[in-house]
């Protein structure tokens, strides 16, 4: 239960593909711990969203949700969710463009298209399946915070370079 570092771009973790949790390891005080933490420091920085190797940890695990984010202040809520072994599917074709920004990425922001409408699975911190159909920026933070699982950041998926830069510069009312 700590507020741990985040690593910023640049760090080799960050480029890796993070290992599989065991399911039967997922109730151990290690994994536990490390579900703790991601929460204590995603809420510590105000994040929708925060990924294991991004505190170091290269293990598929996941967690997101807000009810109120003033780094995304005109999105819905989304359910605080911890997810372990994330498989997502594409539910149609269609791919929606809109601004990202990322804690591993401090300060700036850019338009990543994403998918509309996704169906994510895994298990939760009880080792219970979780099976979720979803759409807009719920879908989009958890196909964000999974890239971090196959070494991705966003910035990795931006295609209009015009549309990247400093977030004071681009959102300077944030």
């Amino acid at each position: 239960m700590a507020i741990r570092t985040i690593l910023k771009m640049g760090e080799p973790l960050l480029l890796q593909e993070a290992s599989l949790v065991s399911p039967t390891s997922i109730a151990t005080d290690e994994i536990q711990l490390i579900i703790q933490d991601l929460l204590d420091t995603m809420t510590a920085a105000n994040g929708a969203g925060l990924a294991a190797p991004q505190i170091g940890v290269p293990l598929q695990i996941v967690v997101f949700g807000f009810e109120k984010n003033n780094r995304y202040p005109n999105e819905a809520p989304v359910p605080q969710t911890i997810l372990i072994n994330p498989i997502i599917t594409p539910l149609s074709d269609e791919k929606v463009s809109g601004w990202e920004g990322c804690l591993s990425v401090p300060g700036l922001r850019g338009v990543v298209p994403r998918f509309v409408h996704i169906r994510y699975q895994g298990f939760d911190q009880h080792g219970h399946s979780i099976d979720r159909q979803v759409s807009g920026f719920h879908a989009r933070v958890v196909q964000h915070e999974c890239d971090h699982l196959i070494g991705k950041l966003y910035p990795m998926r931006v295609e209009d370079f015009t549309q990247f830069g400093f977030t004071e510069v681009l959102f300077p009312d944030l």
